[in-house]
């Protein structure tokens, strides 16, 4: 997953974590993986963005930033953008919460990318080909369930980072 990354970053890994908003799915993607990854000790470069632009400068959204801080993560200080070209380049995996956003993603990769792209739940097994739960149009009960999808990548990340490394 990591270790076999093209470019040279078995090290430090550098993931982009991807839903449709940047408001909901992937920052808590992002909170979590920071958290997995910081207990672990390992250096890693985490970010987040969105397929879509309405949202590009806001907050994540109240209740995945209560969800996040309730699991002992802040991701109050990020802020929502939108997926570039560059992200292509800049990183070497790209996670999308579900198929929709995996599209939308490949539709912009330029041919010659270097960040490989995947589903996040394709990570964890027995969940190959899920999406992520989006709580957007929930109660704040739905952002639960999202942030034990996104811990269950983040654990996995954080276990191929380390066999990676070892």
């Amino acid at each position: 997953m990591i270790g076999d990354m093209r470019n040279d970053r078995k090290t430090r890994p550098a993931i982009l974590f991807l839903c449709l908003g940047n408001i909901c799915r992937s920052p808590l993607a992002e909170g979590a993986a920071r958290a997995a990854f910081a207990d672990a000790g390992i250096d890693a470069t985490l970010d987040s963005a969105g397929t879509g632009d309405w949202h590009v400068g806001r907050p994540p959204d109240a209740r995945a930033q209560a969800e996040a801080r309730r699991r002992g993560a802040d991701i109050g200080d990020l802020r929502a953008r939108q997926l570039t070209r560059d992200d292509f380049y800049r990183f070497d995996l790209i996670l999308a919460a579900d198929d929709t956003n995996l599209r939308d993603a490949r539709a912009i990769a330029p041919a010659d990318a270097t960040a490989r792209l995947r589903l996040m739940l394709d990570l964890v097994r027995g969940r190959e080909g899920d999406s992520v739960a989006d709580p957007y149009y929930g109660d704040e009960g739905g952002f639960g369930v999202t942030w034990d999808d996104v811990s269950a990548v983040a654990a996995a990340l954080v276990t191929d980072a380390s066999a990676s490394s070892g």
